[in-house]
């Protein structure tokens, strides 16, 4: 009997395009937040810190241009596959993960959508493993594609043999 390894390799599918405005937004209320704390101790007082001051001026040159990079980014990194074997993703933008979870080791599928997701008319699948490294994750998906892959992931794995042990 002889087993076939699976390699890892860049999944063939991108992410919906609607996750760009989603990464974002979020960034974008980080920003605000930030920038918004750091202006208000900047206006009331009488004499700032000037490391306060030069703190200000960083996030507002940052915060813009991490706005614009980092989703397009993202964008080009995040992607996934399923096949009959396994389901691969790629994800991150400064730091990437790539992961392979065998179709035998699957013991859920979720779906998950926060209010700015359904907003956005996405959703993430979780497809939870018989694995120490936790579950794998596949964000920013259309809303009806993570159904049918939700759908799909389940109709595989009750077709595959083992114990997802």
């Amino acid at each position: 009997m002889t087993e076939e390894t699976l390699t890892l390799r860049p999944p063939a599918n991108r992410v919906s395009r609607r996750a760009i405005g989603y990464w974002t937004m979020w960034a974008a209320v980080g920003w605000v937040v930030l920038i918004g704390v750091q202006a208000v101790f900047v206006l009331t007082s009488d004499e700032p810190p000037t490391w306060l001051t030069v703190t200000l001026t960083i996030s507002c040159v940052l915060g813009p241009l991490h706005l614009l990079v980092m989703p397009q980014w993202r964008y080009r990194i995040h992607r996934w596959e399923v096949t009959g074997e396994a389901v691969y993703t790629q994800e991150g933008w400064l730091k990437q993960d790539w992961r392979i979870a065998p179709i035998s080791r699957i013991q859920t599928v979720d779906i998950e959508r926060d209010p700015v997701e359904q907003l956005f008319r996405l959703a993430k699948i979780t497809v939870t493993t018989a694995s120490a490294a936790g579950p794998v994750k596949i964000a920013g998906l259309d809303h009806a594609d993570a159904l049918a892959l939700a759908a799909e992931l389940t109709k595989t794995t009750q077709s595959t043999p083992g114990d997802a042990t």
